[in-house]
């Protein structure tokens, strides 16, 4: 391909939802029409994982195609997200929007970034219009806008969708292809009274029985009696989770109408994602992994949706359930648009081009793994083992007799062979694609926020809660 031959590119990122949360992928109670309609000229993967389920460390896997345990992010990052003592977390790591760039690729960003210095555009972006931090109420929020602060009113959700739209207007005619990247809030707590009428009321008389509220997980932390990851009253945090979604997808359409308005739907791959999942009362957890303590490897926090939408370059219709995972994602983008993969396969990463385009693979690894810190996961198509440094506890799901995690066997002798066999793979694999230097194992993470860059502070950089919301002096800045 020339560079004018290259597909314009779109990748839109929501925020804690939860592979569930699509009507195509079977919720009867949502309502995500464009998404819908999206996965239905392209290709749905039913089982894409995040690298690790929390915010910061997922999206930085997703850019450079590295583990935590070799980039280094390990947790969502709580420290200064802007100003001389903010920290670019990804600098100097090589990812696949500097690989666009050095094909000729205009690169733009719209919304939230949440890897440090949010203040100051990434190299060789024409357009940075980024969150300040990880999150804000949806009515207002602190956007810099090519390093410039804006305070912005309005429902965030749009005010994303609106700057996109004024992106790709001011790109169409360029003969430079395009990327941008559309990174929405939502469907992220604050969760109820935040979002327009239209989409709340969709949800007044829902039943949820999509999201039931079980008993209290026991490893559940609270805030004066409210889960972390939760608010006070469930089902209204519901009814904003659900429009949150639904707006979101509003706002999605109208970004594509204007495509489609401009000519030039045809010639941009869409692809939608999230960066981790979210559980909002499944296994009595309102959270993603740091939803619970020890944080949680359960597939409503680590599985998330994704759909690739091209004419010529993603089959039609599709619905593929092959294990696929976040680390796969920087080769998989550039191999999709005629770019090398290579330098982006040389960690975990396999491009899952071929997947999308409909082409037989055989050959594939048929496990994901995910870490948050000390915990860690391996899942094959049946089975998965979580195993916690240094002292557990460990967990151990046969997925085709128990698909909901319900039942640890990790204590059942006759289990014990298949649990070693896997740990063993497990331990293999971190070992071959993390660094010593970023190696979480050791690293006190108890999904309470990252406030340096590791070895940026020999105090540390992790400042757990006592969970009763106050603060622990342990910190941590290096690997042990």
């Amino acid at each position: 391909m020339t560079t004018q031959q290259r597909p314009n590119i779109l990748v839109i990122m929501s925020d804690d939802q939860g592979s569930w949360a699509l009507g195509c992928a079977g919720n009867a109670e949502i309502k995500t029409p464009t998404l819908d309609a999206l996965a239905a000229r392209g290709t749905r993967l039913s089982r894409f994982f995040c690298a690790s389920p929390v915010c910061s460390p997922a999206r930085a896997s997703l850019l450079t195609g590295q583990i935590p345990s070799r980039h280094g992010v390990h947790d969502y990052l709580a420290g200064p997200h802007a100003g001389a003592q903010s920290s670019d977390y990804i600098a100097g790591l090589p990812s696949f929007t500097d690989a666009l760039a050095d094909a000729g690729y205009r690169l733009g960003l719209s919304g939230k970034w949440h890897l440090g210095a949010s203040d100051v555009p990434r190299p060789s972006f024409v357009h940075w219009y980024a969150l300040e931090g990880g999150g804000s109420p949806y009515s207002h929020g602190r956007m810099y806008r090519d390093g410039r602060p804006e305070d912005v009113e309005g429902y965030l959700t749009d005010v994303f969708a609106d700057d996109a739209i004024a992106f790709v207007e001011a790109e169409a005619n360029r003969p430079e292809p395009f990327f941008l990247a559309l990174n929405f809030t939502a469907p992220h707590k604050p969760f109820a009274g935040q979002h327009p009428a239209e989409y709340t009321e969709l949800y007044r008389d829902c039943v949820f029985e999509t999201c039931p509220q079980e008993e209290a997980h026991p490893w559940q932390p609270t805030v004066d009696g409210i889960p972390i990851g939760g608010e006070a009253d469930a089902r209204e945090a519901l009814v904003g989770y659900f429009a949150a979604v639904t707006a979101m997808d509003a706002a999605i359409g109208r970004v594509l109408d204007r495509l489609a308005a401009l000519g030039i739907d045809d010639d941009t791959l869409v692809v939608f994602a999230s960066d981790n999942g979210f559980n909002c009362g499944h296994h009595g957890i309102w959270g993603k992994g740091n939803g619970t303590y020890p944080q949680n490897m359960y597939d409503e926090s680590v599985m998330v949706p994704f759909i690739a939408a091209h004419p010529t370059l993603v089959d039609e219709g599709a619905v593929v359930d092959d294990l696929l995972s976040s680390y796969d994602f920087a080769a998989t983008l550039l191999d999709l648009v005629g770019l090398d993969p290579e330098p982006f396969e040389r960690g975990p990463g396999r491009s899952f081009a071929s997947v999308l385009r409909g082409e037989n693979v055989t050959g594939r690894p048929v496990v994901v793994h995910d870490e948050y810190g000390p915990t860690r996961m391996i899942r094959t198509g049946d089975r998965k083992y979580v195993h916690r440094h240094p002292w557990g506890p460990h967990e151990f799901y046969d997925l085709l007799a128990d698909p909901g995690e319900r039942v640890n066997l990790v204590d059942v002798p006759e289990r014990a062979p298949e649990i070693e066999r896997l740990r063993a793979q497990m331990d293999a694999w971190f070992a071959r694609h993390g660094d010593a230097m970023a190696d979480g194992a050791r690293l006190p993470v108890a999904g309470a926020g990252q406030i340096a860059p590791l070895g940026a502070d020999p105090l540390g950089a992790f400042t757990p809660p006592n969970w009763d919301g106050t603060e622990q002096s342990q910190r941590h800045g290096g690997s042990t």
